[in-house]
């Protein structure tokens, strides 16, 4: 193989084996991972203008003091939450295409709605309504992804789905800076009120894009951009599932409750996305504007370099986790960033200097890396069972901001700048936890693994036994003819 063929197999993955297949793949390619990746970005980008909005003039045009912004942030993942599973199960029903960009719409307008607020009440119940729409998002593209790719192409897949949310992060502070230095006062409005206004334009045009281009599910795909023989062979090429989509009720209920996964992975994404709060809760951009030194541009403009890293950890962790995946790359990574956030908690609980303050808040951005390594690892462990798989990535997403909920809270309100010294323990306590997280995860892992052999082995031997039953009789009548 040659150099930049393994680089592409690192990268992209192996090459399927026919000519048929690889030009299926092309065009999944084309078709879903650009509608998924700028819908998620897209997402971010909505998600996240909150913050950058609230350090470029909100906080006093709407005299937000204490700890309204954690509050609204707080209420925005109730409905993120309630709605995690539910969405999932309407996915099962109705067409992604359909119910993704109805979502997409729902929440663009919602998204307007907060360029014309007038108390901060108003933004939380709108905040609200948008965790509802918003939820479908990130648990209907894991369970698209894992309905048409196989598990050698989903972790490169998932690494580039997850660093375009983190890239809407990026550029929601560049956007909100140059909005407050071209737009501020313009037509008599703030600039973060053009904020909500601009990314409503940039959503519309995207959730277009999505009804007509995006596939759906490959058993009710109705895409022209995929031939009879196609769809049939996106079906074929993938591990059969024993318990199908769409089979809901009781059976489901008994196999999530009594399985291993939905306790083992739910908690280790939600240790995972406990780590990542000094970035998720826009620390850096809090700690610019308490200094009082920076202008509204480099508040929102320095924190970009989070995010940044965050990006390069999505693709190289999944990169790692997915070539070295028989090894145990994707606790490996699980490992190491269990790590870097106890080092990130124990600099910020007792920091030296302004310097290495800011050091421990821009590698908080590596903890982002284990959200595609994570997700990708639960779609590969149920295969099997096609409900059970969208139930438990939705849970796993579920329980990641059920404790958004009150931990920011707890440990990362505005209140407690500029130490939070709480969050700091927080962060030291959860990355140790995380680590026995992992560990529990491979262990199930390994021992289904494990069951599942002695399974196969025990029908060998079985059949074998059989066949051994079936020839002696014969033996036995011709050697009876013989006498």
């Amino acid at each position: 193989m040659t150099f930049f063929g393994k680089v592409r197999e690192v990268v992209w993955g192996k090459p399927a084996p026919t000519k048929q297949e690889r030009k299926l793949v092309f065009k999944l390619d084309c078709i879903i991972m650009p509608f998924i990746c700028l819908m998620y970005w897209v997402n971010y980008l909505d998600r996240s203008n909150l913050t950058n909005a609230y350090v470029s003039g909100l906080k006093e045009d709407l005299k937000m003091y204490g700890t309204e912004l954690n509050q609204i942030n707080s209420v925005f993942y109730v409905g993120y939450t309630v709605s995690q599973i539910p969405n999932n199960l309407i996915l099962q029903k109705i067409s992604p295409q359909v119910y993704l960009t109805i979502s997409m719409v729902c929440w663009s307008f919602l998204t307007l709605g907060l360029s014309f607020v007038t108390n901060w009440h108003q933004i939380m119940a709108i905040r609200f309504c948008l965790g509802l729409f918003e939820s479908a998002t990130f648990v209907g593209s894991h369970y698209i992804m894992g309905s048409w790719y196989n598990p050698h192409e989903i972790g490169k897949r998932t690494a580039v789905f997850a660093a375009s949310g983190v890239a809407g992060n990026m550029f929601s502070g560049f956007l909100q800076g140059a909005i407050h230095k071209n737009l501020d006062g313009l037509d008599g409005r703030a600039g973060w009120r053009w904020l909500f206004i601009i990314d409503f334009l940039i959503t519309i045009p995207i959730a277009s894009l999505g009804y007509f281009v995006f596939p759906g599910h490959p058993e009710m795909t109705k895409s022209t951009f995929l031939t009879p023989e196609e769809k049939t062979l996106a079906i074929e090429r993938l591990p059969e599932p024993l318990i199908k989509r769409g089979t809901l009720g009781w059976s489901l209920i008994r196999r999530v409750v009594l399985s291993w996964e939905i306790y083992a992975l739910s908690l280790l994404a939600l240790l995972a996305g406990d780590t990542e709060m000094w970035a998720d809760n826009g620390i850096l951009n809090l700690y610019l504007k308490y200094l009082g030194t920076y202008s509204v541009e480099l508040i929102n403009y320095i924190p970009t370099a989070v995010y940044a890293i965050a990006l390069v950890s999505i693709l190289l962790c999944s990169w790692y986790a997915d070539y070295f995946q028989k090894a145990g790359g994707r606790w490996h990574v699980g490992v190491f960033l269990s790590v870097t956030a106890i080092i990130s908690g124990a600099i910020m609980l007792n920091p030296p200097s302004h310097s290495a303050k800011m050091f421990a808040l821009f590698i908080n951005g590596l903890q982002l890396g284990y959200r595609g390594v994570l997700f990708s690892w639960g779609n590969d462990l149920m295969r099997k069972d096609d409900a059970k798989r969208g139930i438990v990535i939705g849970m796993m997403n579920a329980m990641t901001i059920a404790f958004y909920i009150f931990w920011t809270l707890l440990f990362y309100n505005t209140e407690q700048a500029p130490m939070w010294r709480e969050g700091s323990i927080a962060m030291i306590v959860t990355g140790v936890c995380m680590i026995f997280s992992v560990g529990s995860v491979v262990f199930f892992e390994r021992r289904q693994v494990k069951n599942a052999v002695l399974v196969l082995e025990g029908e060998n031997s079985t059949v074998d036994s059989d066949q051994e039953v079936a020839v002696v009789p014969n033996k036995m009548d011709k050697n009876s003819n013989i006498v």
